[in-house]
């Protein structure tokens, strides 16, 4: 392959050499902004890295010297300084789980907002949440925002935790600050729905192993509905998958289901990837939604609106959920040193094809 060819200088003549570039501005450093406010170095230090004490006065002429200036403040050395990297650890077990994919979306963005940059970490088991909470996976951050999976109290029983932790989802933990979705709320109304439009033999498509019965908040609001309605709880209506977060436990525990045998008219679905695969292994034995069984979801994500038909769903109310989370690690990184808050949400029926002819 030939090469481009230019002029070449004659034997012997020296090399030709590029002009000098012109030399760079010096950047601006704390003692330039110094110098400008009339402060010490050490003031400026202090205003930049928030630390008390400091006049509104010398506050206000710093900041215009930085601006003046043009001043950027280096994010590696203040966080050799004031101990702080700016970044906080959101935690989710798994991405694959539409659920979780969004959850963690809205928390990186909610935290850039406020400021902080984000480290993803997927604990896919409870000793991968215990390390993630503790820091053994999570040395170099502020906090940490955990959404759970199989994380509970006796996990951290006698651990000191080094940097502030919130809990999003789950049950609640008294240490932390927690943010408790209305999963029972959300399963009763769904339930309730149900019964409303005349189905009385409600499945429920749940993650327990066979022959154990469900527990939880989303099992008690679905139990609550039932009783109400002077129906008497049947177990051969529980049906579980291998996996309560994969579509394709939706369809096992379906297909379980309908080769049993048992007679139903309405499948209520822990969450919404289960429906999603229930809904498939309901079309593909032949039954109509809702013709002949009526189906429900549980958090609302963006899947359900494009299945067919399309999915009633539960949402958790997640906008929210994130905004308490990220709003009290927040404030404990201002320096709140309360008792463990929690927080509970609502939770909001959204009715679709998949329920009502």
């Amino acid at each position: 392959m030939n090469r481009p060819t230019g002029p070449t200088s004659p034997p012997g003549s020296p090399s030709p050499t590029s002009p000098p570039s012109p030399a760079r501005p010096a950047r601006p450093t704390l003692a330039d902004v110094a110098a400008v406010a009339g402060v010490s170095a050490k003031s400026v230090s202090n205003v930049l890295l928030e630390r008390p004490g400091v006049s509104a006065a010398t506050r206000e002429r710093v900041l215009a010297a930085v601006a003046q200036v043009g001043y950027a403040v280096n994010p590696a050395g203040r966080g050799l300084v004031s101990g702080r990297t700016g970044r906080i650890a959101v935690v989710v077990p798994m991405l694959y789980q539409p659920y979780f994919a969004e959850i963690a979306e809205r928390l990186i963005l909610a935290l850039e907002a406020e400021g902080l940059t984000t480290t993803l970490r997927i604990a896919p088991d409870a000793a991968a949440e215990r390390d993630a909470v503790v820091g053994v996976t999570t040395p170099d951050v502020d906090g940490v925002i955990i959404c759970p999976h199989e994380f509970i109290s006796s996990m951290i029983d006698g651990v000191a935790l080094t940097r502030p932790v919130v809990q999003l989802g789950g049950g609640p933990i008294d240490r932390l600050d927690c943010v408790v979705m209305g999963e029972y709320e959300g399963a009763y109304a769904a339930a309730r729905h149900l019964l409303k439009t005349g189905r009385r033999r409600i499945a429920l498509l749940w993650n327990s192993p066979d022959g154990e019965e469900p527990g939880g908040d989303r099992y008690d609001g679905y139990r609550q509905a039932i009783s109400e309605a002077g129906i008497e709880i049947d177990p051969a209506l529980f049906a579980s998958g291998s996996d309560w977060d994969r579509r394709v436990s939706g369809y096992e525990a379906m297909v379980g289901l309908l080769r049993s045998g048992v007679r139903f008219d309405a499948a209520l679905c822990v969450n919404d990837a289960i429906a999603v695969g229930a809904l498939r292994a309901l079309r593909s034995h032949g039954r109509t939604v809702p013709g002949d069984v009526a189906v429900t979801g549980f958090d609302a994500t963006d899947e359900g609106e494009f299945t067919t038909p399309a999915l009633t769903s539960v949402s958790p109310r997640k906008p929210e959920m994130v905004a308490r989370a990220v709003s009290m690690l927040v404030e404990r990184l201002g320096g709140y040193d309360g008792p463990g808050r929690h927080v509970r949400t609502g939770a909001d029926l959204i009715v679709r094809a998949s329920s009502v002819g």
